[in-house]
């Protein structure tokens, strides 16, 4: 199946990139449901799959809303605002969807999916009330399994974007689109894009096109249209590859000498984020000892906490591996 979007030169025009949590948000959900753990996000599946088990999102408000396969409820994925969205900005904007919208989505995800949650059934009828709890369990959400990953993710895809800008300007927006991913391809000021599984044309959503790096996409496209909204297209971020191996750490000596062995053990030991607990056994350190030791840690912005059910996981920030990488690393 091949769908086409046709371009006037003020829908190029209008054409831009921006970075949405939200896709993140659906992208990794439905990752999650699969069986075996993916390949190129092994290691941060086997680390948030236990957390979701626990807290029951494995059959809640998402589980219901994305299937594993096929239509994704458009109220789900925004229009971000800007370049680069936020999540609470998003989330409000899921809350005001209308009614209308709601039941519409739906009405889709319901005709498509063999065995309909029961939860679906309160949200048809009581959307402005379902719709804070679904927005309640995408922070649940959050907080386990993107949060604490965040700025490593968002480093990826804002790379992503200043890629493609640059491309624009070098070369122009054709050479850009046809670069984007396998399936998709533009030629004469119209965009193909073949095994489609929901249509995509200018007669049913609004003017231009807005471009979605995931993280999570991979291997496939995803697209929105709603109109009079601009259609958007989710495609796979340069890069996923290494998103996910661990950060230099050559230059823990010489951190050492400014903040002292413990600290510098507690970052390199936050490649992956963790709790107090996790990194007392891991380091050697008293839990006392690691709490105070990261107090002052995210005071100096190095560190970030997020709250993860009882627990709270702490994870590095960009500052930190810029710190623990060795002045040269990565330069030719």
């Amino acid at each position: 199946m091949e769908y086409e979007l046709s371009f006037s030169a003020t829908d190029l025009a209008q054409t831009r990139f921006a970075v949405s949590p939200m896709w993140e948000v659906v992208t990794s959900f439905r990752l999650l449901r699969e069986e075996s753990d993916p390949p190129l996000h092994r290691r941060w599946a086997r680390q948030v799959r236990p957390r979701l088990l626990a807290a029951g999102l494995d059959r809640g408000w998402l589980a219901a809303l994305i299937p594993g396969t096929g239509y994704l409820a458009d109220f789900l994925n925004p229009t971000p605002a800007g370049p680069f969205g936020e999540l609470p900005g998003e989330l409000a904007a899921i809350r005001r969807t209308p009614a209308a919208q709601v039941r519409a989505d739906l009405d889709v995800l319901v005709a498509k999916t063999p065995c309909p949650a029961p939860r679906l059934r309160l949200l048809r009828e009581e959307p402005e009330a379902a719709l804070e709890k679904v927005t309640a369990e995408i922070e649940t959400y959050w907080d386990l399994a993107l949060g604490p990953y965040w700025p490593r993710i968002r480093q990826l895809l804002e790379a992503d974007v200043f890629h493609r800008a640059r491309q624009v300007a070098e070369h122009g927006s054709a050479h850009v689109l046809n670069e984007l991913h396998e399936t998709v391809s533009w030629d004469a000021g119209t965009l193909r894009m073949v095994r489609r599984q929901c249509s995509m044309n200018r007669a049913e959503t609004g003017a231009g096109l807005l471009l979605v790096p995931s993280a999570f996409a991979w291997p496939r496209v995803l697209t929105r249209s709603v109109a009079p909204e601009p259609p958007q297209l989710a495609y796979p971020a340069r890069g996923i590859g290494t998103l996910w191996e661990p950060r230099a750490t050559k230059a823990t000596d010489a951190v050492a000498a400014v903040l002292g062995r413990s600290r510098t053990l507690l970052l390199a030991e936050l490649d992956t984020p963790s709790s107090t607990t996790q990194l007392a056994r891991h380091s050697g350190l008293s839990t006392a000892a690691v709490s105070q030791h990261l107090t002052a840690l995210r005071d100096a912005g190095l560190v970030t906490a997020h709250r993860a059910g009882r627990s709270v996981l702490y994870a590095r920030t960009a500052i930190a591996d810029a710190l623990l990488t060795p002045v040269g690393a990565g330069t030719p």
